[in-house]
């Protein structure tokens, strides 16, 4: 599949098929987040892959997630509980963190926050080689950052202490969304010449 085809087939998919994904699928769209830019050539990504078995445990995580949030006070978790059912169902979840956890938005020092700010953007890089590998293999994908709404007992369950950015659910798509409109590069190019 050429590039550019691959992104405008590219789609955020909500329903999977029940069906599991090989391993070795799993470890090719890996591989291409592993070769995307990082700043400094840092490469702060890790990733933890939940399948099979332990997509029961972290959805029964999720759950709990979500009512330690409402007896906590939060009135509303937005889209949580949806993107908690599709992770659920997904036949892979792929949690993404930070291999440094320098991220703190009231960082005194100026290159702790540029730090943070350099590898945030690196690792959108990484996930977005992940989703286009999925697309070329024609597999479905949903990057996910509603892992917040859970994020304490994600990281316990995951035994991780390093920064949790977000998660991409994997899988065979049950459903063939339609492109989402965008806006024309004429409403959001500004030319210097």
């Amino acid at each position: 599949m050429e590039l550019m085809t691959a992104i405008e087939a590219r789609r955020s998919i909500r329903r999977f098929k029940n069906d599991p994904l090989p391993r070795e699928t799993i470890l090719s769209i890996l591989d291409a987040a592993r070769l995307a830019p990082s700043g400094k050539n840092m490469q702060p990504w890790r990733f933890i892959v939940v399948q099979n078995k332990a997509r029961k445990e972290m959805a029964d995580i999720l759950h709990t997630a979500l009512e330690n949030r409402r007896a906590g006070g939060v009135a509303s978790t937005g889209s949580a509980e949806n993107t908690f059912r599709i992770m659920a169902e997904a036949a892979a979840t792929v949690f993404v963190f930070s291999r440094r956890d320098v991220f703190h938005p009231e960082a005194r020092e100026i290159n702790d926050y540029v730090t943070s700010l350099v590898d945030a953007q690196s690792i959108g890089g990484a996930i977005e080689h992940m989703l286009l590998r999925a697309t070329e293999l024609h597999i479905g994908s949903l990057w996910i950052a509603d892992t917040f709404f859970a994020y304490p007992e994600l990281c316990a369950w995951l035994e991780e202490d390093s920064l949790l950015l977000a998660a991409v659910s994997l899988g065979y798509a049950d459903e063939a969304p339609e492109a989402r409109p965008r806006r024309t590069l004429e409403k959001m190019v500004k030319w210097q010449e």
